[in-house]
């Protein structure tokens, strides 16, 4: 639905630190439009499916920790099994992860990957698009009963004070890599609904991190960490030097090492394995099943660590018709294959729905828009409500 983007809103973005608006020079952030759902269509398309999914995730962790041949298809090095099954053992916490979907408007919306370790797009979900709506029923330019599918900000402050509680007497770092405005501005989010739940937080570049002679992490201020939010991949910390100290140190992780799991794609391929059939899922292969494929006129190649939409293609016939824009350092591992479900196009635009999950419960939505098939991290934000 077309809309005027509010006259002050640069003025405001600047005023909440909203400085990744645009990227690339290009626009990020679109309130030119927005997206209007049904209640009905939240919670029986969206909000239901999305904590079903979830729970089958679960279910899917639960059966690899369990089994040697799973753990390498899933490229989890060998070293690091004991890390990973001692964190869903022991039933280390969770703070938050998002699904993306397909979704037409009517009929099931079809999974597309679980981002459950390292999800940005928190900031403009959980309070500019709701700020957004305020503002704009304020002018009188959307209906006063205007809605939103939108509890993300208060859950993630509600789960910190669980988190606190169930790792008490421990300071919370927070943790990204250098030179990415959008990963500090999600994670200064995060240290903002923590400060809020009571939690006493300190920030360090991932780069920043060092050890000390006990092979304890330590910040700039030779602090050693005990607790650690962070907004870095499981599979690089695996293979990464200091990599070789997970494990032997007395850090609780969020997001913690039994999420390698869910963020990997070779969960696509588990969760059509365990659910066939499922309404909600799309058939997915590894390499070597590819023979089960035969009713799917074409697949998506995705890498099995992938992130961003980088270097995932569309094989049609066994040839690749179309690669995405964004190279990544991903594909050594292998791929998985996906059977093709293209994103909904609505007027110029493909369009990809995020329904995020606060520890087990579905707590809102976000929508990028992209003229590519494939989205990537640099394809456009828009709001929405529901009517």
């Amino acid at each position: 639905m077309p809309i005027k983007p509010r006259p002050d809103w640069k003025d405001r973005a600047r005023e909440f630190g909203f400085g990744f608006h645009t990227m690339y020079g290009e626009p990020y952030w679109d309130e030119s439009a927005y997206y209007q759902f049904s209640l009905q269509q939240i919670e029986q398309d969206l909000e239901n499916p999305t904590e079903e999914i979830h729970q089958m995730c679960l279910e899917v962790v639960a059966q690899v920790i369990a089994d040697d041949a799973l753990m390498r298809r899933f490229c989890i090095p060998e070293k690091h099994w004991d890390f990973v099954r001692d964190s869903w053992k022991n039933g280390d916490p969770s703070l938050y992860s998002r699904l993306d979907f397909a979704y037409t408007g009517s009929g099931p919306a079809k999974l597309y990957e679980n981002n459950a370790d390292t999800p940005t797009s928190l900031f403009e979900t959980g309070f500019w698009q709701w700020l957004w709506l305020e503002d704009n029923v304020d002018r009188g330019a959307l209906p006063r009963q205007s809605d939103q599918f939108n509890s993300l900000q208060e859950k993630l402050v509600n789960r910190f004070r669980d988190l606190q509680f169930l790792t008490p007497g421990r300071a919370l770092h927070f943790a990204c890599c250098k030179d990415t405005e959008e990963d500090r501005g999600t994670v200064q989010y995060l240290q903002d609904c923590a400060q809020e739940a009571g939690i006493e937080e300190y920030f360090v570049f991932v780069e920043d991190i060092g050890r000390d002679a006990k092979g304890q992490f330590t910040d700039l201020k030779d602090q050693v960490i005990t607790w650690m939010f962070k907004l870095y991949p499981w599979e690089f910390m695996f293979r990464e030097e200091f990599g070789d100290y997970l494990g032997g140190n007395n850090i609780r992780w969020l997001e913690p090492p039994w999420k390698s799991i869910l963020s990997n794609k070779a969960l696509l391929p588990m969760l059509w394995r365990l659910f066939p059939e499922h309404p909600n899922l799309l058939p997915a292969f590894f390499e070597d099943e590819l023979d089960r494929a035969g009713d799917c006129d074409a697949l998506v190649k995705k890498p099995i660590f992938s992130r961003e939409g980088a270097n995932i293609s569309i094989v049609k016939n066994g040839q690749q018709e179309i690669e995405s824009l964004s190279d990544g350092p991903y594909g050594e591992e292998g791929f998985v294959y996906q059977a093709m479900y293209p994103l909904p196009k609505f007027g110029d635009s493909y369009t990809l729905v995020g329904s995020w999950l606060v520890d087990d419960e579905a707590a809102g939505i976000s929508l990028r828009e992209d003229s590519s098939l494939i989205t990537l991290d640099s394809s456009r934000y828009l709001p929405h409500i529901i009517l």
